[in-house]
């Protein structure tokens, strides 16, 4: 069981209605700060649970649960005379399969389709203030959302009222970048583990703990501390003592720590917390029958050896689940499948489906595939040399800044350049390649012939010099190729300038071509931090001031 959709309307960062198809497995949620990845599984998990960072939701009630800009739309006609409706948060699950359609089947949804189950999850203005309200209204003297007179409620699509007892799926939320504790216990981890356990097992700690309670409020040692307490604080009104607290009949839950090796779970690193959180979640056996994991940023706390063993974890146990993440890391997002990446960007949805370069970015799963993902503008070069020459030329051309000042992301890729171009296409990502000729030019135009010529595409650029330079210079038993960036930036400068910059004293080109041959990143480096003036080839001074 999973869900096929989820719509959002007025729920944080979400105004109007967000709608949002999931996959059956995994789902991997990525997208700048702010582009509302860790709403959707904050609103899954609300809808299917009725929790809100670790709390029952009807005791975390609060405006800023509501979208801001609907928030002061509704405040704004308030104080002008001219109210509008309070606004609504809404959240609505489809079922991807039928469970109880006499429960949950109808049309009572946001887009009116029949024979579908699903629920929806309210946080909405109730009228039975009425009176109250309107005197509100009439004052138009409203500085904040009138929450007091708002009431949660769950109703299904065959306009059924239910609690989430009644929700045969739930969702295990599980956050490594936030920790939520209680009296020292994780709030997550306490759900997780009681899931774990039969009902028998629940009444059996219930048992122990009571029985804990008793043998503390008789023994010896507090019955003499009573005593001192009585005769030294004595009141007209009645005595004061010690005493355990007997709670509610699951006063456990709060009483108990769980613990790792003997140790307080909320004392142990913070990698170990998130790693056990999601195993715990992964092999819960209710979740196996009925759970949606929900994980945020599981590389948070994480070296990189026990964030490949999640993934490989995620990557065994997840095929019959649904699951959800949210992250910030290439190496999760590659290892996982970018065929299953949902890019948000300003609310709109983008997938990578059908990637022909899928298996190789799983396997080769160091490449920065989400920062091409990411950025505004992306400029692909081969090498670290490369990366820093463009780097200096884009601040010699602009004041100093460095492209990712300017959202302009230069990423090394090696000769993965076709790899990173298929995503670029797919994204229709503005995106350049500098490259050399390596004195083939009709090789390279083979090559990138998807994007040269008539399959030019606005939004892709491959640039490279089309002059193949020859010599004579011969480095140990090769020809020196002089169609690389060394050689091509030497061409366009002179001798004495990059024996200076470089604190060498060759006395002809074929002595510095060698030794820059040799010393490629050393060289780059030189001419990143040099103040003296240099200049670049035309390939690389056309894209670094593209649109200028």
């Amino acid at each position: 069981m999973a869900i096929s959709k989820i719509k959002i309307q007025n729920f944080k960062s979400y105004k109007g209605i967000f709608t949002l198809y999931l996959n059956q497995g995994l789902n991997i949620l990525v997208g700048d700060n702010e582009s509302g990845k860790s709403t959707i599984l904050e609103a899954i998990h609300v809808a299917l649970t009725g929790y809100y960072h670790g709390h029952n939701i009807r005791n975390e009630l609060s405006q800023y649960l509501f979208n801001n800009e609907a928030v002061l739309e509704y405040i704004t006609s308030v104080r002008s005379g001219k109210a509008i409706a309070p606004p609504t948060i809404l959240i609505e699950i489809f079922f991807d399969a039928p469970m109880d359609a006499e429960l949950f089947e109808g049309n009572e949804n946001t887009d009116k389709e029949t024979k579908v189950e699903g629920l929806q999850f309210k946080i909405a203005y109730d009228e039975k203030y009425n009176d109250e309200y309107q005197k509100i209204i009439e004052s138009k003297n409203l500085t904040s959302l009138p929450i007091e007179y708002y009431e949660v409620s769950w109703n299904t699509f065959a306009r059924k009222t239910i609690t989430t007892k009644s929700i045969p799926v739930k969702s295990a939320m599980i956050d490594s970048s936030n920790y939520y504790y209680q009296n020292g216990s994780d709030v997550y981890i306490s759900h997780i583990v009681k899931d774990i356990l039969s009902l028998e097992e629940i009444t059996t700690i219930a048992q122990a703990h009571r029985n804990m309670v008793d043998f503390f409020s008789e023994a010896k040692a507090i019955e003499n501390i009573n005593k001192k307490i009585t005769a030294e604080a004595s009141m007209s009104n009645g005595s004061i003592s010690l005493s355990a607290n007997l709670g509610t009949k699951n006063a456990w839950e709060h009483s108990l720590l769980t613990q790792v090796d003997g140790i307080p779970f909320g004392f142990v690193g913070k990698g170990t917390q998130c790693a056990i959180k999601t195993e715990l979640a992964l092999s819960n056996r209710r979740a196996q029958k009925a759970g949606i994991i929900l994980l945020e940023e599981p590389e948070s706390h994480l070296s990189f050896s026990h964030l490949n063993q999640l993934i490989m974890s995620i990557s065994q146990k997840c095929t019959d689940r649904q699951i959800l993440i949210s992250t910030h890391s290439s190496y999760v997002a590659n290892k996982l499948g970018l065929e299953n990446l949902i890019l948000l960007n300003d609310h709109r949805i983008t997938r990578l489906s059908e990637l022909e370069s899928t298996e190789f970015f799983r396997k080769m799963s160091g490449y920065d595939t989400l920062r091409l993902i990411l950025c505004k503008r992306a400029i692909l070069v081969e090498g670290d040399s490369d990366e820093l020459i463009v780097q200096k030329a884009y601040m010699v051309s602009h004041n100093g800044r460095l492209p990712i000042q300017d959202g302009i992301d230069i990423i090394s890729v090696g000769t993965a350049f076709l790899r990173f171009l298929e995503i670029a296409e797919k994204l229709h990502k503005d995106t350049a390649v500098i490259t050399d000729n390596d004195g083939d030019v009709s090789a390279l135009e083979k090559k990138y012939s998807n994007y040269i010529g008539d399959n030019k595409k606005d939004y892709i650029e491959i640039s490279y010099d089309e002059e193949v330079d020859t010599g004579d210079l011969i480095i140990g038993k090769s020809p020196y190729n002089y169609n690389t960036l060394e050689p091509k930036l030497l061409k366009v400068n002179d001798l004495a300038t990059f024996n200076e910059i470089f604190g060498t004293s060759y006395a002809d080109d074929d002595g510095l071509r060698t030794y820059m041959q040799h010393h490629k990143t050393d060289c780059a480096l030189a001419i990143f931090d040099t103040k003296k003036k240099v200049n670049f080839p035309k390939y690389i001074s056309e894209v670094i001031n593209k649109n200028e």
